[in-house]
């Protein structure tokens, strides 16, 4: 009895090729995605919504009140999480959540930082991680929202500095 082969089909090299096309496709797409600063990306990115929220909030209170939770009549720099009191204040006036402090995380509010100068003047700012936030053009300050040395910040043309993005 005779067998007989069949002609259909792929050769092993021929899957091996196309295996390792695919393999180099893969290498390919995995570094122009950078996960890596796809997180810090989203760590900024929440971030930035966290200063957002509670630059409003003060706005807010601000409105309603006249003055700022620390007051008005003097220079007030600080990082949120060592304003406890002053949260305390935002969240019993409704202007955050209850749960502010625990949604924000600790570490996240740490890395913000809210100056008021005079009445009706705030800034609250944070160092961004990822390389499109420090290219951003907002990202231009310093932790107390001054804009000294715009031109050295890597978001200008030639700049290698560090600088704060703001809200303000």
């Amino acid at each position: 009895m005779r067998v007989k082969f069949s002609t259909a089909g792929f050769t092993l090299i021929e899957l091996l090729i196309v295996i390792a096309l695919l393999g180099s496709l893969a290498v390919g797409l995995l570094a122009t995605i950078d996960p890596f600063e796809q997180l810090k990306k989203g760590r900024d990115t929440s971030l930035r919504n966290t200063t957002a929220e509670f630059y409003n909030a003060n706005l807010r209170y601000y409105a309603t009140k006249a003055q700022f939770p620390w007051g008005t009549s003097s220079t007030f720099t600080a990082g949120i999480n060592t304003m406890g009191s002053y949260v305390t204040d935002l969240i019993n006036a409704g202007e955050l959540k209850n749960r502010f402090m625990d949604l924000a995380g600790t570490g996240n509010l740490a890395k913000i930082f809210v100056t008021s100068t005079a009445a009706e003047n705030i800034a609250v700012c944070f160092k961004p991680e990822s390389k499109s936030f420090q290219l951003d053009p907002n990202t231009v300050y310093s932790t107390d929202g001054a804009t000294s040395g715009i031109a050295s910040c890597k978001s200008q043309t030639g700049g290698t500095a560090d600088c704060y993005y703001c809200v303000q």
